[in-house]
């Protein structure tokens, strides 16, 4: 008989695949877990359960959202559905208006802000300039080019022929050239503007001259504007250096666009100056559509094969370098913008596999792409939104199943940990605005606005206070028919279910917490037996489980017969409807049996007990057959 006592202090490598239940030899299975739901990772190692989702609106549909912070003082969270943008502040709708987008752009809008203005592009809707007068006034407008770029879409040899050179005059082109589409769309003839004003056939359109043409005779020297509705408009943008920068389009998906210094809607390329527009392509033997730009110490591009570093101290026409980084590839069937972490960015990869994390060396003077879910892919599946809290130095990442995954990133101390986060619905779209974060989530078919809250335990919850106790609790229309849990003056009760969108306690109480109940998970890896009898399989005994606790008031334990809640009541202090006090300590507990399968854990904590929990660390004493 060996006996083996084994410590667990690190959760820090977070949940592990299932491919990795042979590799005891890695360090991610020294410090990982095979589950771990609803929980966070703390950088010191321990295991948090995540606070509940406050509810906040009803949503008409789907839904993007957008962080917009005016100031430290006003921070905005933009709802765009469809055909109407929403504003909300401190959980309060102050502003909503008509919008162009439909609920099939959502997914591909792209975004950025500069002061008081976001500027939002997709390939198929004129861009849109989104203005904050005021805390309440908002306006929505196409952007209007000062100068905009153009490009020759037709074939070289396509001559146009004007019937004259000032005042409105007909074009005529020697192939098909014209649809319904170019009324409205500059076109220039030896770099002389004018504006189609109707199309009278594929090879004759009318147009008014807004810079005197120098003949009438036929020439090939004319070009068209690079954005309209029949050739797309930009994918995604940015601003960087003081230049607003446009990547991609329907029909050129590889080309990149950046203004003049200080004059963000003019790209006229002028004679080349340092202050003047620039334009190129990204051309290599791999597949470059633009899929979004990011301005960091570089300017960054990612497209739907590779990522290229654009570089100029400042950019200029005559400064500017393309070098081409890394070979992974972004997301391309919907928009999934990079979010900065500690100077390095992370992207989600095109197989929607992967999140990577694009960071400069300055020893090789080149970026590298790192895997930050290579231990914890099955984790990672087609992600659909992400965003990064700075106070808790969480990035989460709603995936397309409907699941959270949370990553604790620590690069320092090397801390990369995933957890999942499991709600009765799916998380849809996320933001972040100053350490809270929202969700839009799909419950019982609608959709709702939610944020967390350390202040709950429950999801889809809300909050209620009365002067005196009271028993009948209002306002639960969201949760109509369903069975609720109900947190009263910080002591759990038992489930009601909503009638009329309220429920009835037993007793009354002054406060209360109603919500979705969610359930916690921790379950570590099997128990590495090489150590004490070699490589061979053998019957294992959980002799005992000591569970270092920290601020704890709720603890249900699966020591091989289910759950069992673990009591912390002591002899001074009430037993019924009252608010348990947290405990800090040592919890030991007993096990008894013997187990021959040896991928079984020696342990489990599985509780939906809207109460906080922090383990520190697990002891667990075993005995072995030799």
């Amino acid at each position: 008989m060996v006996q083996s006592r084994m410590l667990k202090t690190s959760f820090t490598a977070g949940e592990v695949a299932p491919t990795l239940l042979g590799r005891p030899d890695l360090r991610a299975y020294a410090n990982g877990a095979r589950r771990l739901r609803n929980v966070f990772i703390q950088p010191t190692g321990g295991v948090t359960r995540r606070p509940g989702l406050r509810h906040v609106a009803m949503l008409p549909g789907a839904a993007r959202l957008i962080a917009f912070e005016f100031n430290t003082e006003q921070a905005y969270l933009l709802v765009l559905t469809d055909r109407l943008l929403q504003v909300f502040i401190d959980d309060g709708l102050v502003a909503q208006f008509a919008a162009p987008w439909t609920a099939a752009m959502l997914p591909q809008l792209a975004f950025t802000q500069s002061a008081d203005t976001l500027l939002v592009c997709h390939p198929d809707l004129p861009p849109q300039r989104v203005t904050r007068t005021s805390h309440v006034a908002w306006t929505i407008a196409p952007w209007s080019f000062l100068r905009e770029p153009f490009h020759r879409f037709a074939s070289p040899d396509v001559t146009l022929t004007p019937s004259g050179t000032t005042g409105s005059i007909t074009l005529t082109a020697s192939a098909a050239l014209f649809v319904a589409g170019h009324a409205g769309v500059r076109f220039r003839i030896g770099g002389k503007r004018l504006l189609i004003g109707s199309v009278v056939s594929p090879t004759q359109a009318n147009a008014v001259v807004e810079e005197t043409l120098a003949g009438t005779t036929p020439t090939t020297d004319w070009d068209e504007a690079a954005f309209s509705p029949v050739h797309g408009w930009p994918v995604t943008l940015c601003f960087h250096q003081d230049r607003l920068v446009l990547g991609g389009s329907r029909e050129l998906p590889n080309r990149l666009w950046l203004s003049r210094t200080g004059d963000l809607f003019n790209f006229d390329p002028g004679t080349g100056l340092d202050d003047q527009a620039i334009e190129f392509g990204l051309v290599s033997d791999q597949v470059n559509a633009i899929r979004a730009v990011f301005s960091g110490q570089h300017l960054q591009v990612f497209t739907s094969g590779t990522e290229w570093m654009v570089s100029g101290a400042p950019l200029t026409p005559g400064s500017i370098q393309l070098d081409r980084q890394t070979r992974v590839g972004s997301v391309t069937t919907r928009m999934v913008p990079p979010v900065d972490v500690d100077g390095a960015t992370i992207f989600a990869s095109r197989s929607g596999r992967g999140i990577f994390e694009f960071t400069y060396t300055d020893l090789q003077q080149l970026y590298q792409a790192n895997d930050l879910g290579l231990v914890a892919q099955h984790l990672i599946q087609n992600p659909v939104s992400m965003c990064y809290d700075q106070r808790r130095r969480l990035l989460h990442v709603a995936m397309a199943d409907g699941s959270l995954s949370t990553l604790t990133l620590y690069r320092a101390e090397q801390v990369t940990a995933w957890t999942r986060q499991e709600t009765a619905g799916a998380f849809l779209a996320l933001a972040e605005i100053g350490g809270t974060v929202w969700a839009a989530v799909q419950r019982a078919g609608s959709i709702r606005l939610e944020r967390f809250d350390d202040a709950l335990g429950l999801d889809a919850a809300l909050t209620g206070a009365a002067p005196v106790p009271q028993d009948e609790w209002s306002g639960l229309a969201h949760l109509e028919g369903q069975a609720v849990g109900v947190v009263a003056g910080g002591a759990p009760r038992e489930d009601e279910t909503v009638l009329n969108g309220s429920v009835t306690i037993d007793p009354p109480s002054t406060s209360v917490q109603i919500g979705l109940a969610f359930t916690h998970v921790i379950e570590p890896l099997p128990p590495e037996l090489s150590t004490a009898i070699g490589a061979r399989a053998a019957p294992i005994r959980l002799v005992a489980a000591t569970f270092r606790l920290l601020e704890t008031t709720a603890l249900a334990v699966d020591l091989g017969r289910g759950p069992q809640p673990v009591p912390f009541r002591r002899l001074d202090t009430p037993m019924l409807d009252a608010a348990p006090a947290p405990f800090t300590g040592d919890v030991r507990l007993r096990a008894f049996g013997w187990r021959s399968d040896a991928m079984q854990p020696l342990w489990r904590i599985e509780d939906d007990t809207p109460l906080p929990m922090t383990l520190l660390s697990v002891t667990t004493d075993t005995r072995m057959t030799d």
